[in-house]
């Protein structure tokens, strides 16, 4: 089945789920499989818990049922068809990547966003190649804006999600050694958070950079990009630490305004995501 086709039948069955205890009435089921499941062998069971339709890849002993689609590739076909969704609607996408903090400034990102727009994000840290489909699939035509968390553990994993969810903007919080045996070095790491970059640089999109990280403000030289940083009023905005004892506080500097922050969040390390 074509992408197009099977995108007809998701606009007439809007919600997707890849779990039978999860399965909404008049959704579509995508029957994924790893090494310690195979969703194809629940595909009965989410007919008959209420899935309008399923999709499979192996079709082995399954009734012939309009309603049971056969594709190559389950995972690929979810990805594709999320692709084909985000192109469709249009908005401007922020993803945010990053070894720490990238939970939290999602969540800040869109809870401030959400004042002026009507925002989708990711939901807790599905992040991942079957979170990040998830999340723009549960994008409707009355989002104005997307906010897409990027998470990864091996190299090329940024740069196939950027590559399904086709960002305008994108953060980077920072880069550390975390997951760091999954990459197998930090020079790894480094370029694999920096293929959010190489994304935007590549599609003409803007940037928002960290003036306090000198590895980001050299990985994104060249780039559209907007500075924000520690103590520096030139910047588009800045802030200054006024307490964390223990919930942070403190001045945020926002053109020629100056706005004291209080927060619920705990502790120092969370100023930046907090800029």
């Amino acid at each position: 089945m074509e992408i197009s086709e099977l995108y007809n039948i998701y606009k007439q069955y809007p919600v997707v789920t890849t779990d039978t205890r999860n399965c909404p009435k008049n959704s579509i089921f995508f029957a994924l499989k790893g090494a310690n499941f195979n969703g194809n062998r629940f595909a009965g069971e989410a007919l008959e818990t209420g899935c309008a339709y399923v999709v499979v890849d192996e079709c082995e002993g399954m009734p012939t049922d309009e309603r049971i689609i056969v594709v190559d590739n389950v995972l690929k076909a979810l990805q594709k068809l999320a692709n084909y969704h985000r192109r469709k609607l249009k908005i401007p996408i922020i993803a945010i990547t990053g070894t720490n903090g990238k939970t939290t400034t999602k969540e800040l990102v869109a809870a401030i966003l959400s004042k002026e727009f009507n925002v989708a994000f990711t939901q807790g840290n599905f992040n991942n190649h079957i979170g990040v489909p998830l999340t723009l699939l549960s994008m409707t035509e009355n989002h104005e804006m997307g906010v897409v968390e990027m998470g990864a553990n091996h190299p090329g994993e940024v740069k196939q999600l950027c590559d399904i969810a086709v960002p305008n903007f994108g953060l980077i919080t920072n880069i550390g050694k975390a997951h760091i045996e999954g990459f197998g070095s930090f020079e790894n790491i480094r370029k694999t958070k920096g293929e959010l970059y190489d994304f935007i640089r590549e599609h003409g999109g803007k940037v928002f950079v960290n003036s306090d990280d000198d590895l980001l403000c050299e990985m994104s030289e060249g780039m559209d990009r907007i500075l924000y940083g520690r103590n520096n009023p030139e910047f588009f905005a800045s802030g200054k630490l006024y307490s964390a004892n223990p919930f942070l506080e403190f001045d945020w500097n926002f053109f020629e305004h100056t706005y004291h922050v209080k927060t619920r969040l705990v502790g120092a390390f969370n100023f930046d995501n907090a800029l």
